[in-house]
């Protein structure tokens, strides 16, 4: 991979996250982790699923394995792979198998993030779908421990999903543009 692709691929996707995730709150546990530095982002090399998974793997492990002080979070990037958004959506049982057969379930868990994502029964252009969407096909691995603190202090964290679609439809389609005016949404 070209290093300037790289590094255009990490400036998008910190700018994504700063400006959405946070910026719009989308994720009201991002922001601590971000400003001390904890959130660790790959781009990967990976082009083919089973690069991927072999990527995947070292990722959960890493995370497993180092100090939550050092990182907290992981998102894990791939623009080379899973361009496909069903594609990408088929990849996601995989992911979880990986969890499980590493004995990760209930200690780290996988969400995910993807330029065309779009959810069940929406149009394509429905701004819901935008909430889980990034610039570049993303898994963003997660401690339980992390969820669990951050679900203390944001104690209804169930009604997120709910906020974030009605935080995105006072935004709007053109709102959304305006925040990456150089992207296509």
């Amino acid at each position: 991979m070209d290093e300037t692709f790289r590094q255009q691929v990490l400036d998008d996707t910190l700018d994504w996250l700063d400006k959405a995730v946070i910026g719009l709150n989308l994720c009201p546990f991002a922001k601590s982790v971000r400003v001390k530095g904890q959130v660790r982002t790959v781009v990967s090399e990976a082009t083919t699923p089973e690069a991927l998974h072999e990527q995947l793997v070292a990722e959960l492990r890493h995370l497993a394995e180092v100090d939550p002080e050092v990182t907290d979070t992981t998102l894990l990037v791939h623009p080379l792979a899973m361009q496909d958004f069903l594609d990408f959506n088929d990849f996601l049982d995989e992911a979880d198998a990986v969890l499980e057969a590493l004995g990760l379930e209930g200690t780290l868990q996988i969400a995910n993030f993807h330029p065309q994502f779009q959810f069940a029964g929406t149009e394509v252009d429905d701004i819901s779908n935008f909430t889980n969407r990034a610039p570049y096909p993303t898994l963003h691995l997660i401690r339980e421990t992390s969820i669990d603190r951050a679900v203390e202090v944001f104690p209804e964290a169930e009604t997120i999903y709910e906020r974030n679609i009605e935080t995105l439809e006072r935004l709007g389609l053109a709102g959304w543009r305006e925040l990456f005016p150089a992207k296509k949404a």
